[in-house]
């Protein structure tokens, strides 16, 4: 599977054969103290394998099962981490945007804005973000077939930005439960854009844990694995210090101390399998 639209962020080249697309971060900015941390463990891991990463923070939870579930610190003040991290480990950051009012204050703080799975064909939005001229990742939704992505894909291009990625993060299958069709990533692939896979949402039970959504965390390893050796251009996971005390998807985070040990798996079989492609 081979992306055909090519482009950068900051000094990352998206696709890159010698190395995936890696997003990585807290589900949501509960404290600095935390994001921190995580970005710290981040650049370790970075130095040591060789691999680059967007640090991912949602500073804003518009979309919790229950209403009364924790939904950030306060949007400028975890923008303002974000924008921190970005300047003291020089790692572009990511973060979701629900409304179109939220583009333009989101845009002075990151390098790329993420359209939650929900939003993903919600016209206005799409267009705005790809106003703002950042690049633009748009998960797809549990709705939605693969190949209408590309759809949703062309609505931000038609603004002129083709900075644009694809993720799956799973499929509805019955209540509270997703599944991953990896025929998904073949399709989406052809609309010409870079795809990612989403190894810890599509783990999630939705709304299965009483007023929360559950998960299955063990599974993370063989679906990415499966999700590289299928042919994407990178990989998005929610990592967290402790992720039992998360304040958001605490079922699906992977524990920071685990991260690197699959970061260097998952980069073997990525290099593996683009070396097949010499053959």
């Amino acid at each position: 599977m081979s992306s055909t639209q090519k482009f950068s962020i900051g000094s990352l080249s998206i696709p890159d054969e010698s190395c995936p697309l890696l997003i990585a971060g807290p589900c949501l900015i509960e404290n600095r103290a935390m994001a921190m941390e995580t970005a710290e463990e981040l650049q370790r891991i970075s130095r040591e394998l060789g691999v680059c990463f967007i640090f991912k923070g949602s500073y804003r939870k518009a979309n919790r099962t229950s209403g009364s579930s924790f939904t950030g610190i306060g949007d400028t003040e975890a923008l303002e981490v974000l924008a921190e991290i970005r300047q003291s480990y020089n790692m572009p950051v990511i973060t979701d945007v629900h409304e179109t009012r939220d583009v333009t204050h989101a845009a002075r703080y990151v390098d790329v804005l993420q359209i939650p799975a929900f939003l993903c064909r919600q016209t206005e939005l799409l267009v705005a973000a790809g106003e703002s001229g950042l690049a633009v990742n748009i998960k797809k939704g549990q709705f939605m077939a693969p190949d209408d992505m590309a759809l949703a894909a062309a609505k931000v291009a038609k603004t002129g930005n083709n900075r644009v990625m694809l993720t799956e993060r799973g499929s509805s299958f019955g209540y509270h439960n997703l599944v991953v069709d990896f025929r998904g990533l073949a399709k989406m692939a052809e609309s010409g854009y870079p795809v990612l896979y989403d190894a810890t949402h599509s783990l999630q039970l939705p709304g299965a844990g009483h007023g929360v959504s559950g998960g299955e965390r063990q599974y993370v390893m063989p679906l990415a694995k499966a999700a590289v050796a299928a042919g994407v251009d990178g990989l998005f996971f929610e990592i967290h210090p402790n992720p039992s005390k998360a304040m958001s998807d605490a079922a699906t985070q992977v524990a920071l101390g685990d991260f690197g040990t699959l970061v260097k798996q998952l980069l073997h079989l990525y290099r593996c399998v683009h070396s097949l492609h010499s053959l």
